[in-house]
């Protein structure tokens, strides 16, 4: 997750991307990567997961994103995760 400008005071890319992290250790791992950017016309977080050619987006709005910053809830995030895991069949990825 790489650096920028975020979309939000209380939340910012780099905040999003380590809280991912978190939540995901696998990012970064078994060829999962992902990127976090603010869609100003959806005025949402938008986290791009992805595993080779394919792709999970997910919009996270300020008041989730913000809630999961700070430390409170991340189930959309987290399902979203989930979610990314069946789809790729990488529940057990670590173990590899």
């Amino acid at each position: 997750c790489l650096p920028g400008a975020g979309g939000s005071i209380m939340v910012t890319k780099e905040g999003l991307c380590k809280k991912i992290e978190e939540v995901f250790p696998d990012a970064g791992v078994c060829g999962i990567d992902f990127d976090v950017e603010f869609d100003k016309e959806n005025k949402a977080w938008v986290v791009d997961l992805h595993h080779g050619s394919h792709h999970l987006k997910t919009f996270i709005d300020i008041d989730e994103a913000s809630s999961c910053v700070d430390g409170k809830t991340c189930i959309p995030l987290a399902m979203q995760v989930a979610q990314l895991k069946r789809n790729f069949e990488l529940a057990s990825c670590s173990e590899s």
